[in-house]
């Protein structure tokens, strides 16, 4: 046996992690635009009964997981454990572009994201004073206003426990795990969840006679090394609540956009224009915090029946970072649409094909203040 030096491990507890995933994203996409499957077991998988058994599960609502359904079963096992479910065919195009929203919404908290897939990612709040509790609340009640859609955050200070703590009380859940926490919390965790255990990996460690986290917990570094090499270390770490992985986010924005909703509804002209007014401003200020401009201005608008539409209009020059300006080019895409014809219950402005202001922009304004 291999004699490994004891690395000195200390936890850092002073970052601010936030991991949020959507629960059964597709699923739910499915049931919100299909309110009669609210009460059904919902299977994202072509029928098997319609094509010869053939088919592998995308996702299944919670209903369907109750009696064992899960992502890459087969249909055919799928059906034999839910012989009553709905079958939907997966639409992946209409799943990408709520993701698109829902990590737009993401960025109005930071741009500090590290997107994991279409339904989850980590956001890292360190700069953040207030209370990430409080942060998390007002983003899942955003993502739920805007896009009827639930989700779970997990909230600690690495990623690693971030990401258990948003599975842990699904769906629309909230879990915490601060520094106290971490051996009760991962001390009852089954093996098979913690995270870096795969499945060849948990059934050496049944082998081994370790079922829980506080069985790893109690195993040497020596003996996880030599049982599983570099893995071993990772996690002889992990079940420490150790991991200074930093969140890995892109630096340079792809948009910069702002949105106000509103319950009730906006039921004017004037008070829509009013809106885009405000809007424009908020854009524009987020577009010097950023020291950024774009050449395409979009305008987004859902209506009562939340049908939701986006207009744009891209020019040759960068749009002049003024409100002035932002708002008249939103009023000509409105008027190009035809103007406020039903009651809104969000407006928004993005910006887009951004690049860093690194010279005087001299171009002249589109329109006269």
């Amino acid at each position: 046996m291999c004699a490994w030096l004891q690395f000195p491990l200390k936890i850092d507890a002073s970052r601010k992690i936030l991991h949020i995933d959507m629960d059964a994203f597709y699923a739910q996409i499915e049931i919100r635009d299909n309110p009669a499957l609210q009460d059904e077991q919902v299977i994202l998988a072509r029928d098997p009964r319609k094509t010869g058994g053939t088919g592998v599960v995308a996702t299944a609502n919670y209903h369907a997981r109750q009696v064992g359904v899960h992502s890459a079963m087969s249909a055919a096992e799928a059906l034999e454990k839910a012989p009553e479910a709905v079958f939907v065919t997966p639409d992946f195009d209409k799943y990408r572009k709520v993701s698109e929203q829902v990590h737009g919404i993401f960025h109005q908290f930071t741009d500090k994201i590290e997107p994991i897939a279409f339904d989850e990612a980590y956001l890292d709040l360190s700069d953040y004073e207030e209370s990430l509790v409080t942060i998390a609340h007002r983003l899942q009640q955003k993502i739920f206003d805007e896009l009827a859609l639930t989700s779970s955050v997990g909230i600690s200070f690495n990623k690693f426990l971030a990401k258990l703590a948003s599975e842990h009380n699904k769906p629309a859940g909230l879990t915490v795990i601060r520094i106290e926490d971490i051996r009760p919390f991962l001390d009852a965790q089954p093996i098979e969840s913690i995270r870096g255990v795969g499945t060849k990996t948990a059934e050496r460690m049944h082998e081994l006679h370790i079922e829980n986290g506080n069985d790893l917990y109690q195993l040497s570094q020596d003996t996880l090394i030599d049982e599983f090499g570099k893995q071993g270390f990772e996690l002889y770490q992990r079940i420490r609540g150790i991991d200074d992985r930093p969140v890995q986010y892109e630096r340079q924005r792809k948009s910069i956009g702002k949105e106000h909703t509103f319950n009730p509804p906006v039921r004017s002209e004037q008070e829509t224009l009013d809106e885009i007014r405000s809007i424009a401003k908020e854009v524009v200020q987020a577009l010097k915090n950023k020291k950024m401009h774009g050449k395409t201005l979009v305008l987004k608008l859902r209506d009562e029946m939340f049908n939701t539409t986006t207009h744009r209009a891209t020019f040759n020059d960068f749009i002049e970072n003024d409100p002035n300006v932002i708002y008249n080019l939103a009023v000509d895409i409105l008027e190009e649409i035809g103007g406020y014809t039903t009651p809104l219950r969000l407006v928004g402005l993005t910006a887009t094909g951004l690049t860093p202001i690194s010279f005087e922009n001299i171009t002249l304004s589109l329109y006269e203040s």
